[in-house]
């Protein structure tokens, strides 16, 4: 595949390590204004960096937009008469409709969103996916693109908002709860370095038991408290200081935030 990525930024670049490290393209174009912090990915033979929008998308089949969504009706307008029957145009603008896109380069185009995260660096995002009705044709490749760096899911676009808080986001959110975790154990007596590897691979490890059985998570919770015991103990105190409605409350307050942002 001829992929093109438009502004290789944090997410960009982390899409680029995934696409690299998967083998997963024959030619990569990364774009940034100043390519000086992307120039080092010229060393592999299929990548070249440039500053040039209009060059890759000329030498590139598959368009993936990550740029800031102030600049990226501007880019559309810049590229849109270079746009051929053979572009994708795949965006993981946050808050960027596929009409909006639509409405400068034309709604024939093959447009889909897509809503990484930045675990697609190690081939581990959650990745939805929507599209026009012109891009339902093309949207398995997409789809492809990003089960090789990860899962994927096509929802309606109505719902892409409030896939950027629980997988864009919620990232975060996991983040924050693994070092929590970490501090927890820390007070138990553990060193940093020991407290970080017993979080992160119990989290990994509470993950992992979820998606290979297929169960609920309260099915795998019964499993490990016992009555009287400490599992439950200290579930109940999280409980009763707010565990649950603090989390789905913070989704719901970032839900709103990307809602009045768009």
């Amino acid at each position: 595949m001829k992929i093109a990525i438009i502004g290789t930024g944090n997410l960009g670049l982390a899409i680029a390590k995934g696409l690299i490290t998967n083998n997963a393209v024959t030619s990569l174009y990364l774009t940034k204004r100043d390519i000086s912090s992307i120039e080092k990915w010229d060393a592999y033979k299929e990548v070249t960096t440039t500053s040039d929008n209009r060059e890759a998308v000329v030498k590139s089949d598959i368009l993936i937009f990550a740029v800031q969504p102030g600049h990226f009706a501007g880019i559309l307008e810049e590229i849109k008469e270079l746009l051929t029957e053979k572009h994708i145009i795949i965006s993981t603008i946050t808050g960027f409709k596929v009409p909006q896109i639509a409405e400068i380069v034309g709604d024939d185009q093959f447009i889909i969103r897509a809503m990484p995260n930045t675990a697609i660096a190690v081939g581990q995002s959650m990745t939805c996916l929507c599209s026009n009705t012109a891009g339902e044709k093309r949207i398995a490749i997409a789809e492809a693109i990003f089960n090789k760096l990860g899962t994927s899911l096509i929802i309606p676009g109505g719902q892409m908002q409030a896939a950027t808080v629980i997988c864009a986001s919620g990232i975060a959110f996991w983040m924050r709860l693994i070092r929590a975790t970490t501090q927890g154990a820390i007070q138990l007596g553990f060193d940093a370095k020991e407290a970080q590897e017993l979080a992160m691979q119990t989290c990994l490890g509470a993950a992992t038991l979820v998606i290979k059985s297929g169960n609920h998570p309260e099915a795998e919770i019964d499993k490990v408290t016992t009555p009287k015991g400490c599992t439950i103990e200290g579930l109940n105190e999280m409980e009763h200081s707010g565990l649950s409605s603090s989390l789905i409350k913070g989704i719901v307050a970032s839900y709103q935030k990307i809602n009045s942002i768009s």
